[in-house]
Parts: structure tokens; sequence; C-alpha cells
């Protein structure tokens, strides 16, 4: 306390020149940290003393951080000498570490400016270690690959795949796919650069054929083998070394799966992800990335790549059900939505393969599947809901479409595959009645197709369950609302296909080709719904109404071609209903025995009935006639008639000449002399001369006809006489005196 009194003492009793002389300004940090004070002031000798102190423990502190750091990098040698010599090779001043580099107080380094400074130029700067900078980023000079450095790198990864070498190809790698982008400026530095597309063929072929096999071995000291147990590769104690360039080698794969256009490559491509899904696995956001892609080439992709893609799919949901089958579902189902809002015989393949590999995805699990089932079955409903109870265009419209169709087929035709599960039984009733209401909304007859598309799914549901479904009624309901004898207003030139349609014209409801395609229909869906019951036990009294129906369609239709076909399915129908009659009178058992009943219908459909044996073949000669039409082909195409082949005009007048050649022949070889086509030419001198040997050649003929009596003989003319007799006189021109009044 008394130095500090003595001190504001001595401070206050200075003048300002003797404060400035004092020297306080000229005190330095840089003094050797603890040495005495060279002045013999007290209080300043005092408070420099104390930063004195505290400067050198901080840098004792840095001091002992540089030396612990340098002690682990001497260490390291030891604990790992191969990564020890990779930094001696890549990072050379990592190693060189002193207690210089960091034990330099921040605030003892000074800036001295520049004695000229520099002008901005537009080539660009340079850093601080002198090299060249462009306007945007650093780039190092990046070394061009060439099919020596391709060879080389595979020839040694089969020998021996190092983390180094390893390394190398994927960064080479990376630059060839960063090729297919377009702009590579803007893109991430690359040690490498390919330019040529040789070099670019040769590298992406090595890593999709050999890469991951050669990295197989390196994982786990042996190659991968079809029939042997799948390792993680995360389970290797080499994995932390090669992580980062395996997750940066997939993602280039993903990119060029992306910008690939040529189908052959990318079926090698996708067959290589297929093999490398085990890699993916460790990667979520890759692999999240990855099945995006997949499910766009499992919807719009050729044939070959989407049944690939579609293995990919199932081989990431089978490893990691919970993980990414929900996802997977939800974004493949919105995709078939989207791809189903427009039909034609082209795209009907596609929608039945996203329905059949939709459905094996779902039976994977039928817990995930009922909560999905459920979700979207429910969203139709509230769309069928809303359009009965509204009645507006608008609404009736979000149900009589394409995608609400296409969306029921896919529900009847998964709870019709998964029917044994009992998780999933409890939705049949409800969908039934979505698709029963969607019937009875708009009841008329243009809207028959879409009626036939729900009866067809209702027929799969009730036959695959077991359950049984009211069908029968709105298909004989058509027969009483369509006049069949009513004369066609127009004619059509070719048939309806009912496969590709939801709504008829109303110049389609004049048509002969619609009650010709209606009746065959009508025919089809019959027959489909009889034989599903065809094993009954009550099979003749389901068949009643049809029966009856169709016994009045033969009373009233006077169109031979109506009634044949008719005729031939009440026969078939009949035909069964007896056979069930007679094996169900000698049953022992009584209508109550629930059990024997069914165990007397698994036998009746294991042996057959006449009803699907008829079925059975008539489906095979029906299957064709629809590949035919949804081709495009006319099925006249099968009959052998006669090809019509145009003639040229010249080859047409030789046949003409030559097929007409005797058909104005006379009897008499005078009239041949008489032929005026060829006296046509006969005005030249070789046409005379040619007449005289004709006329020499036959002398004996014509004489003996002249003493005959002929025509020649009579009138004593020769041919050249006759010929000039034809021509006529010469015709003579003669001035006309016409007068004022003419």
């Amino acid at each position: 306390m008394a130095a500090a009194r003595g001190r504001k003492r001595r401070l206050a009793e200075l003048t300002v020149d003797e404060f400035l002389a004092s020297g306080f300004d000229s005190e330095s940090e840089s003094e050797p940290e603890g040495a005495p004070e060279a002045k013999p002031r007290s209080a300043r000798g005092a408070t420099r003393s104390t930063d004195g102190r505290g400067g050198s423990a901080s840098a004792s502190r840095r001091k002992g951080r540089a030396s612990e750091h340098k002690d682990q990098l001497s260490r390291l040698k030891d604990k790992d000498p191969e990564f020890y010599k990779f930094l001696q090779e890549n990072d050379r001043s990592l190693l060189d570490f002193s207690d210089s580099d960091s034990s330099e107080d921040p605030g003892e380094q000074r800036h001295f400016l520049p004695d000229a400074l520099e002008e901005a130029s537009e080539e660009g700067e340079e850093d601080e270690d002198g090299v060249p900078r462009g306007p945007k980023e650093t780039k190092r000079d990046s070394v061009s690959v060439t099919l020596a450095m391709v060879e080389r790198w595979k020839q040694a990864a089969k020998q021996h795949l190092t983390p180094r070498l390893f390394h190398e190809v994927v960064q080479a790698f990376r630059a060839a796919v960063a090729t297919t982008q377009g702009d590579q400026d803007g893109g991430e530095a690359s040690k490498f650069q390919v330019t040529d597309s040789a070099v670019f063929n040769a590298l992406v072929t090595f890593c999709v054929r050999d890469l991951l096999g050669c990295l197989q071995k390196l994982l786990f000291g042996r190659a991968p083998q079809d029939g042997s147990r799948v390792q993680q590769p995360s389970s290797s104690p080499l994995w932390g070394k090669v992580r980062l360039d395996v997750k940066a080698y997939l993602s280039s794969v993903i990119q060029l799966v992306a910008c690939v256009a040529e189908v052959t490559v990318a079926e090698a491509l996708l067959q290589h992800i297929s093999s490398s899904v085990r890699y993916f696995l460790t990667f979520p956001k890759q692999s999240r990335m990855l099945l995006k892609r997949m499910v766009v080439l499992w919807s719009t992709g050729e044939e070959t790549l989407r049944v690939l893609a579609f293995l990919v799919l199932v081989k990431f949901c089978r490893h990691k059900k919970d993980t990414f089958l929900s996802p997977v579902l939800k974004h493949m189902y919105i995709t078939y939505v989207r791809n189903c809002k427009f039909t034609s015989p082209s795209a009907l393949p596609l929608i039945g393969f996203m329905q059949r590999t939709l459905t094996e995805l779902l039976a994977l699990d039928p817990t995930v599947a009922y909560q999905h089932t459920f979700l979207y079955i429910r969203q139709l409903a509230v769309h069928l809901r809303n359009a009965m109870t509204t009645r507006k265009k608008e609404t009736c419209q979000s149900v009589y479409n394409w995608q609400f169709v296409h969306c029921l087929c896919l529900w009847c035709r998964v709870l019709s595959t998964i029917c044994p599960s009992e998780a999933l039984r409890p939705l049949i009733y409800p969908l039934s009645q979505v698709v029963i209401g969607c019937i009875k909304l708009v009841p008329t007859a243009r809207y028959y197709p879409l009626r036939m598309h729900c009866v067809r799914a209702l027929t799969q549901l009730s036959q695959s369950t077991g359950t049984f479904i009211p069908v029968l009624p709105f298909i004989l309901e058509i027969f009483q609302q369509v006049d069949f004898n009513r004369r066609p207003g127009r004619m059509s030139s070719k048939p309806i296909n009912f496969a590709v349609i939801l709504k008829l014209s109303k110049v389609n409801l004049q048509e002969k080709a619609y009650r010709d395609g209606l009746l065959e229909q009508l025919y089809d869906l019959t027959l489909e719904y009889l034989q599903s019951q065809a094993h009954s036990i009550a099979f003749p009294e389901l068949a009643l109404p049809a029966v009856l129906q169709l016994k009045s369609f033969l009373r009233e239709c006077k169109v031979a071609n109506y009634c044949r076909q008719v005729r031939q399915l009440l026969e078939k129908v009949q035909e069964n209903v007896g056979y069930v009659c007679s094996r169900r009178q000698r049953a022992p058992f009584g209508v109550s025995s629930q059990q024997a009943v069914d165990a007397w219908e698994a036998q009746t459909r294991e042996e057959g009935t006449p009803l699907t044996r008829y079925y059975s073949q008539w489906r095979k000669l029906r299957d064709r006639e629809l590949q035919l039409e949804i081709s495009g082909k006319e099925r006249l195409e099968d009959l052998d008639f006669p090809e019509i082949k145009r003639r040229k005009p010249g080859d047409r007048k030789d046949e003409d000449r030559v097929a007409f050649k005797d058909l104005f022949d006379l009897d008499s070889d005078e009239d041949d002399t008489l032929d005026l086509s060829a006296r046509g030419t006969s005005g030249s001198p070789g046409a005379q001369q040619r007449d005289e040997d004709e006329d020499a050649s036959s002398g004996g003929s014509d004489v003996s006809d002249s003493e005959d009596g002929g025509p020649d003989g009579q009138a004593g003319l020769a041919p050249q006489e006759l010929w000039l007799l034809t021509q006529g006189p010469p015709d003579e021109l003669q001035e006309l005196e016409l007068s004022e009044e003419d």
C-alpha cells in the first residue's frame, strides 16, 4: 500500500515533459522473460515482474503442448509404421514439427508494410507459397490419366491392393465421373484429370469389374464367394483406412448411374451396385440417394433396367427391413400413382409390372403392409365419400379416373396375393365396399368399361381369398339395360379396346363395334366369375340368376352371332350345374357340417369341373387375342391372305400385249395382213420391205385363198393397194373468201 501511494505521489509530482522522458513508452514485451529490471524503479519493476511471470507461464504451456504433440508423432512410428510411412511420403511438414512453430507469441509477430504496393492482375493471384491462383479457388496441377496408368493400377490391384493404391484409383474414378457432369470448374480440386474417352472407358470398366473384388480381398484376405456368408465391411480392421475412399467411390457410382443413357452400360452398373449393397448399407446417406434413383429406374426405365433396379430395392429392404422398407414402399406407391395417370396399350405391361413388384415388397412384412394398405384404402374411401355426398363433376372426376381404378386393382392384387395372412384379412370387406361404391356412383352405359375393370378386381379378390362377393348382379344388369336388337346408328372401322378406356362417347354407343365388344366382355366376365365358384357346393343356386338371364336373352335377341355366344356359355354353365348336383347328391354329410363341406369343395377343386376345364382352354386363346390387341395388331393377321403386288407400268404393258395377242385374230390369214397395228408402221421403206417379204413367203396360201373365193381374191386388190385405199385422198387447203357481212 505504501509503495502504491509512493508511486501515485511520484507520478503526480512529474510534469508532462518528465513523464514523457521517463521511458514508459519504450517498454517492450520482447525482453527476456523473467529478466530483472534494468532501472531501479520499484513500482515499474514490480508491475513488469508480474507480467513477466504470466508470460513465462503461457510460454511454458505452449512449449509443453508442442513437445507433447511431437512425442505423439514419434510414438506413431512404432504403433502404425505403415501410416507413418504414408505421412512421410505425402505430408512431410507434419512430421517436421518443432517447438518454434507454435511457441511464438502472436503479439510478438509484426507486420511490415512493403515498399511498393502491387497492382491487381486479371490473370490471377499468387498465394504465399508462390502457387498461381485463379479468380476462384486455388487448384493444383492435375495429372492426366493414361491407359498405361490404368493398366498399371489394374495389375497392382490384382496382385496386392493397398490403401494408398485404392485412394489413387478412387480419385481417378471421381475425376472420370466429373467429366460427365459438364462443368468441372466449379467442382472440387482433383489430383487426376481424365480427358480421353478410351481412358474413361478403361477406368470405369476396371472399377466396375475388378475393384470391389480386390477391396474384399484387402479387407478380409480372400476374394468374395457366392456361397459364403456375407461379411460386413465395418468388421475389418482395415476399414478405418479405406472408409472415406469407399464413401467417395459409392457417391461417384450414384452420379454415374444418374447420367448414363446407354442401356448396356446402365445394366452393368446396376449389376455392380447389386453386388456392392453391403458397402452401401454402411453409409445411410448414400443408401437413401441410391434408393431414390432405383425407384426412378423401376418406374421409367427400360424393361431390363426396371428388373435390375427392383432387385436392388429388394436387397436393401431384406437386409435392413426396419430402416428402409417403409420409406421405399411409400416412395414406390407415390411413383406408381404418378405413372398411372394415362393408360395405353404400350403402358399396360409397365403398370402390371409395378403392381406385381409392389405386391412382392409388401409381402415381406405383413405388419408394415397392413399399415400402408389401411392408410391408402382409407384415402380412396374418403375420395369416394366426397363424390357420393356432393355429386359434383369435380368430385366424381376424382374417382372416375385411371389413377383411382389402378389403385383399386393394386390393393385387390395385394390382398389376393397375401390372402393367408390374418393381419390383412380385415381389409377385404372395406376394400370390396369401396369398389362396389365406385361401380354405383354413376351407373350409366357410358361408364361400362370402368364397371368391367372393377368387376375383374372383385372377381380376383373373391377367388383368391375365398370370400363371397356379389359380383354377378353387376354383370347381369347390363343384359337388361342394353337393347342388342337395335340397329346400329353407324358403322365403325375398328373394334373398341375396353382394356384401355374408362368412358365411352355418345358416338361409341351408336356403333356396332360397341355392342360386339360389350357382349364379348359380358361373356368373359360371366365365365370368369362362374368358374371361380364352379367347385362350390352351392353352385346350382349361385348360377340360377345367370341361367335365367341368359335364357331370357336368347328368347329376345334376334342377332345370330350374339345368340351363338350366349348359347355356348349357357350350355357350359348348365353342364357344370348338373355335375355339382350329381356329386352333392352322393354326399354323406349334412349342410351344417362346415368342415365336411370345405373338404368336399377342396376335393372338387382338385379333380376339376367341366366349367374349369373349358375355362383353361378358353383362357389360352383369349390371352393370345388380348396380346394382339395390346400390340396394336388386327385379329386377321394370322390368316393366309394372298399378297397383292403392284406392277410397273412397263411390265403391265408387256403382259397385256402377250395376254391379248390372239384376242382379235380372224379365222383367215388374209385378216392377218390387214392388221392395222402392223400397217400403222408400214409407211417406212423398212416396213414395206417386210410386207413384201411376208407376201412372198405366204404366196401359196394367198393363191389358194383367192382361188377359193376369199375376200382378197374377189376384190382383186393387192395388200399395198388396200393400204393406199385406206389412207384416202390427200388433204387440200383452200382459201375461203368471206364477204363483209360474213
